[in-house]
């Protein structure tokens, strides 16, 4: 990654388009006039047939999926987190039982909870993962992952990772020539994604490919030809993950507004968009759902999809308005004999064991399902009103990362993974202008500092930290040189508060994951985790209310 750093910053600092030199004995010889010295640097310029997006940037992206899959490679051995038999079961579960039963199955915990789409996407992989070892696919091996095991699961994430080359690809190929630069950039940044490398080839997931469709989605939602595929897509993509729901006010408004109305007159209904989109989108889900409806095994699939018996945080408190309130909580639990509070004694431990359905205050009220969900819904509500008024690509763009922020600091039983919500759309806008790129700052820090408990093995830390500032320096720089001036005035104070959050990143850092254990030992192993995710709260939260200000000024 060092090298590919180092020339990704060399090619960011000079601004001046970059023009393909034919070599040397092709230059014709110089002409006197000024018409012919115009023609002869015309003459060197390859013609815009030859011309392919993206092909003038280096590294492409190609190259660059090539040096980033041989660093994924070396990671096979490394650590693995439960996910990593959770898919395996998923393999087992999909190969050796009928359809009927794989939202029954339940001789592992680990059990069947994406949509049928992804379970398709299983029992696909569950093919040639029989050839290799036939062990692998059988229920009753619980926590198996032999060696063969082990090479076909993590290269079938690198496999299907490739979907989201492809969806960068169009992103860059499909920008204005004035934005190329910027397009090439961005879409760096995400295929070498530090959330990436850690969730995905470490930890274990498929967000890569999930990505990939919804980035391809947002793509083609960039023309008015493309907008049908582009809703075909997203249907798709709820189809394998229903946290992307979290989405789809975004798209329900961008499409009806663009695709389904008039442009003019909003009052009236292109009735043949209305009948393409709405036949192929509840034919997906019909195809998707419906032999599930037809066994009636709806409610079965519902409980698995949606376990609201969840507590609101997860074991390590997602970096959300949650965690600042969880936070709270423990303070005043501390000040309550000097304030005259009243103290839960049952409640105490609540937030720190990490129970499911186990998420209860000592101090500060409750908080419901039905309180997050009004929560998300209003705050996603202020950027559709916007999205609605005055829809285009780049409004479209941001109310996805809005409904994205909004559900993730605000939603129920939010994971720490779901950053990437947010990160990912947001990335798309995030050299805008420096106002923009002013509120990504913060984000990019705290949502992948927040990642770090996730990887919690010694020989993961210099990987996980290495690369991550790595990435940082490496992006927020050329972004920083590529961003332009914004056109209204930025606010100096909260680019100093955004200087000084960043830096407090590696003082905490090195206290969670060095200091706090050579002091402490084993006592009080929930601090350091407690810190990070308030820590990274705040960035997102700083985060969120600054690009709430670029989106709707």
């Amino acid at each position: 990654m060092a090298s590919v750093v180092s020339q990704t910053i060399s090619q960011f600092r000079d601004r001046s388009p970059i023009i393909p030199v034919r070599c040397q004995s092709e230059i014709p010889p110089p002409m006197e006039d000024a018409t012919a010295e115009a023609f002869s640097i015309q003459d060197r310029r390859p013609s815009k047939a030859k011309r392919q997006p993206g092909h003038d940037q280096w590294p492409s992206l190609f190259q660059t999926a090539v040096v980033a899959t041989a660093l994924k490679i070396l990671l096979f051995p490394a650590y693995k987190s439960t996910d990593f038999e959770v898919h395996r079961n998923w393999l087992a579960i999909t190969h050796s039982l009928p359809v009927k039963q794989w939202y029954y199955e339940a001789t592992s915990k680990w059990t069947l909870d994406y949509p049928p789409a992804f379970a398709l996407f299983e029992w696909l992989l569950s093919q040639p993962a029989s050839l290799m070892d036939p062990a692998m696919v059988k229920v009753q091996n619980l926590n198996y992952d032999s060696w063969a095991t082990i090479c076909f699961q993590r290269s079938s994430v690198i496999v299907a990772e490739l979907l989201l080359v492809y969806a960068l690809y169009r992103y860059t190929a499909t920008s204005a020539a004035s934005t190329r630069r910027q397009s090439h950039a961005v879409a760096l940044s995400i295929l070498l994604s530090p959330g990436f490398l850690m969730i995905d080839h470490i930890h274990f997931q498929y967000n890569g490919f999930l990505y990939g469709i919804l980035i391809l989605s947002i793509v083609l939602a960039r023309t008015e030809s493309t907008l049908l595929y582009s809703g075909v897509l997203f249907a798709l993509l709820l189809c394998h993950k229903h946290i992307y729901l979290y989405l789809a006010p975004a798209y329900f408004v961008y499409l009806l507004r663009m695709y389904c109305l008039q442009p003019k007159n909003m009052f009236r209904p292109q009735f043949t968009n209305v009948l393409k989109l709405g036949t192929c989108v509840i034919g997906i889900f019909a195809v998707a759902f419906g032999p599930f409806v037809a066994w009636g095994q709806l409610d079965q699939l519902q409980s698995r999809l949606f376990p609201f018996a969840r507590g609101l945080c997860h074991a390590y408190w997602a970096p959300n308005v949650w965690a600042v309130y969880s936070f709270v909580d423990r303070v005043l639990i501390i000040a309550a004999p000097y304030l005259g509070l009243e103290v839960d004694s049952k409640a105490v431990n609540s937030v720190t064991r990490g129970l499911v359905g186990d998420t209860s205050f000592a101090v500060l009220p409750d908080i419901t399902a039905q309180q997050c969900f009004g929560l998300t819904l209003a705050f996603q509500i202020i950027a559709l009103t916007k999205l609605w008024v005055a829809s285009s690509w780049e409004s479209f763009v941001g109310a996805i990362t809005l409904c994205g922020y909004a559900s993730f600091l605000f939603g129920w039983h939010v994971h720490e993974k779901a950053i990437l919500l947010v990160i990912i759309p947001f990335s798309l806008l995030a050299v805008k202008d420096r106002s923009y790129l002013a509120s990504f700052r913060p984000l990019a820090v705290a949502g992948h500092v927040s990642l770090f408990p996730l990887l919690f093995t010694a020989a993961e830390f210099p990987i996980k930290v290495a690369y991550t500032i790595s990435w940082l320096i490496a992006f927020l720089y050329a972004f920083d040189q590529l961003a332009p001036p914004p056109s209204r005035r930025r606010v100096f104070l909260l680019d100093r508060f955004a200087l000084l959050y960043i830096a407090m990143s590696v003082p905490l850092t090195a206290y969670c994951s060095l200091i706090h254990r050579a002091v402490f030992g084993k006592k009080y192993e929930f601090l350091p985790l407690m810190l990070i995710s308030t820590y990274s709260a705040i960035g997102v939260l700083g985060s969120w209310l600054g690009f709430m200000v670029c989106y709707l000024s």
